[in-house]
């Protein structure tokens, strides 16, 4: 039995560590997946690290794409913005009150894509926490056609890859010109207590921001869209888990929306580089080895989760509420709780709401390079106000 919604394929059988024909290794089992995100004898692969590496010497890479000391100092440093405490103090209610601002849209018109409604809370509250305040009209626009492209596929080496070039930076100068530089120059004026201002105090140039911004934007934005749609498709199809959700307090809504998670993990494919033999378990992985965490089976090993992995409970004991799929180690997501408060508060509201319903067909498209999705076609329904 599986509680899944989103089919990727049933999980494989054999080693919790295994070696493909290509020199790739794959890890499915938690505690060798968790040992690999861990190590300090690796740094990142995928998700466009191929493409920095490719920037100049003198500009310094988004934190994802560095490792060791100098990532470490960085994470230390910028840990402030997103401690539960902060989260809770800082950002709760703006969350509330941009959510309110975006459900009162829904009830003066009815009906709202699911995805677009996540995606303008999603785009506000993640553009407060940044600094990027002063945009210009369109950020939303400009951001979708920045995101739907794929990591790590520039070059100039066929056609397909010119434009790839050419349309990206012509989608970073757009995000650069009317989101980014008016952000630098009112923090330059007058610094304020985010990560702009942050990233200015430490000395980084303008294309420096920009990557970071991007860099913030891709994860808290696009991963927290698609699982508020996830998560309703989820609760509206269990009418017992959806009242129970309802009904529950802060604490236990949140453990049943880690436990979504855990089973629709957004990011399914994390990829690791060895710098030194790893041992992971019984298999010893060569240095210069790329290893690939199926965090979606990883978050199934039933060693790690107990019976039952891929049925939905709430109550089940784990290592992480949500497993792996806010990553682990160094490079573990920095926006988790904000990503929880901001599903937490919408979805609360939004079931909340006079004659709410989801309706349509959700269609669901994959992006095999990182296991993410897309979930489309979801409509949420409330009365209008008169």
């Amino acid at each position: 039995m599986s509680s899944r919604k989103l089919d990727r394929g049933g999980p494989a059988t054999g080693c919790p560590v295994t070696g493909l024909g290509d020199g790739t290794w794959q890890v499915r089992g938690y505690e060798a997946a968790r040992q690999l995100l861990r190590s300090t004898e690796t740094v990142q692969a995928g998700l466009g690290v191929e493409t920095t590496s490719k920037l100049p010497q003198r500009i310094r890479r988004p934190v994802l794409y560095r490792d060791g000391p100098e990532h470490r100092e960085d994470r230390r440093q910028t840990a402030r913005f997103f401690t539960p405490r902060r989260v809770d103090e800082h950002y709760r209610g703006m969350v509330v009150a941009v959510v309110e601002r975006e459900l009162a849209k829904l009830r003066a018109t009815g009906r709202v894509e699911l995805s677009d409604l996540s995606f303008a809370v999603v785009i506000d509250v993640v553009s407060a926490v940044l600094g990027l305040t002063e945009s210009r009209p369109g950020i939303r626009r400009r951001l979708e056609r920045f995101f739907p492209e794929k990591f790590g596929k520039p070059g100039l080496t066929s056609p397909h890859g010119l434009y790839w070039l050419v349309r990206q930076n012509v989608n970073w100068l757009r995000i650069y010109l009317a989101d980014v530089r008016p952000a630098i120059r009112a923090r330059r004026r007058e610094p304020r207590d985010d990560l702009i201002t942050h990233l200015l105090g430490q000395g980084c140039i303008a294309a420096e921001v920009l990557g970071e911004c991007l860099t913030f934007a891709a994860a808290g934005m696009v991963t927290t869209r698609e699982f508020v749609c996830v998560a309703a498709w989820h609760l509206t199809g269990d009418p017992a888990l959806h009242a129970r959700y309802r009904a529950a307090a802060e604490p236990e809504r949140l453990a049943i929306l880690h436990e979504i998670l855990r089973l629709e993990p957004m990011i399914a494919r994390l990829a690791r580089r060895t710098t030194a033999p790893l041992v992971l378990g019984e298999v010893t992985v060569p240095a210069g080895s790329r290893v690939e965490v199926l965090v979606d089976e990883a978050n199934a090993d039933p060693a790690a989760v107990g019976d039952e992995p891929l049925t939905l409970c709430p109550e089940r004991t784990v290592p992480n509420p949500a497993g792996l799929s806010f990553g682990d180690g160094p490079h573990r997501c920095p926006g988790a709780h904000i990503a929880m408060l901001e599903t937490d508060v919408l979805l609360t509201r939004l079931f909340a709401l006079d004659g709410f319903r989801l309706e349509g067909e959700p269609r669901v498209t994959y992006r095999d390079e990182i296991g993410g999705c897309e979930i489309r076609g979801l409509v949420a329904v409330a009365d209008p106000v008169r």
